[in-house]
């Protein structure tokens, strides 16, 4: 990173503030003292990385920025991806140490139902039989190409891949994230995610801080965080709340996305230089963060 540091800006800033006469007042919530395995509060998670490509430019992003990238994970899925792409994607985590994470299967808003192109809510579900069906053949798929890392937007597909990893039907390290298009706004609903075999949770975009302690009061999994979202998932910009975020709910995935940007899902060569500007700056949005957080010594 080559921004130059200023510790404890937060810090001086509320004594500025409280100095003139408006104390800002700072959360009340326990600290968290859970970790990754290797000690780390948290991690750099850059979603919409949609294929080699994208993933290329991500990593030389982050050599040139100093951004430690931790996880990529991808939106259009297993299925918009040959077996080279997704084998060139394998090894180049394995090269940068770097999680490679892919959706699963078709989905609801791609098919030919109705709702599932209008509502949000229901636009990452698994319709009937078939797409179920088609989810798993993904998943064995990426599987079998190395691939230890999924996204899934569906919770039967998350169950169903649950009890094929307790079977032995799947790898044990298999990390199975489930998608912001699972809604996830309180501790309970996270419990039972995490029962059906989730291991990574993407939490709802617009949760409060005191809402995100109670989620991880109640699950051990590592929540993933969007504190850039993109448009079509409400918008918000949060890269203040990083520091505390990470304080009080660790181990957490920091996601970056990009506000005022397209959706490219499914992506292609067609989009392929709006995916690569994207993804490159979604690094850049990450150097930002870690600037306020290496400011606050949090590492």
């Amino acid at each position: 990173m080559t921004d130059q540091k200023h510790p404890s800006d937060l810090s001086h800033a509320h004594g500025a503030v409280s100095g003139l006469g408006y104390p800002a007042l700072r959360p009340d919530l326990p600290v968290s003292h859970a970790r990754f395995p290797e000690g780390a509060a948290y991690r750099i998670e850059i979603p919409s990385c949609e294929g080699p490509a994208v993933m290329r430019a991500v990593v030389a992003e982050s050599a040139e920025l100093g951004v430690k990238v931790d996880r990529v994970s991808q939106g259009s899925g297993v299925m918009m991806l040959t077996d080279d792409e997704i084998t060139e994607m394998v090894d180049l985590g394995e090269e940068e140490d770097i999680e490679v994470c892919l959706f699963l299967g078709p989905r609801g808003a791609w098919g030919t139902g109705g709702q599932a192109k209008v509502s949000a809510a229901v636009g990452g579900t698994a319709r009937g039989g078939a797409e179920v069906t088609a989810c798993v053949a993904d998943a064995q798929r990426a599987v079998r190409l190395g691939v230890r890392s999924l996204l899934v937007g569906d919770l039967g597909v998350l169950a169903l891949l649950g009890r094929m990893k307790r079977a032995g039907a799947l790898p044990e390290d298999l990390v199975l994230k489930t998608s912001v298009l699972m809604p996830l706004t309180n501790a309970p609903t996270a419990v039972v995610y995490e029962q059906m075999g989730a291991n990574s949770l993407n939490v709802s975009t617009d949760l409060e801080l005191a809402t995100l302690a109670e989620i991880r009061a109640a699950v051990t999994s590592p929540i993933d965080v969007y504190v850039e979202v993109p448009d079509d998932q409400g918008g918000s910009v949060r890269f203040y709340e990083v520091p505390d975020l990470v304080r009080h709910c660790a181990p957490v995935f920091v996601k970056l996305g990009v506000r005022n940007a397209p959706n490219i899902y499914p992506t292609g060569r067609h989009h392929e230089a709006t995916a690569i500007a994207l993804g490159r700056e979604r690094v850049h949005r990450a150097a930002l963060v870690l600037r306020l957080m290496e400011a606050e010594g949090l590492r």
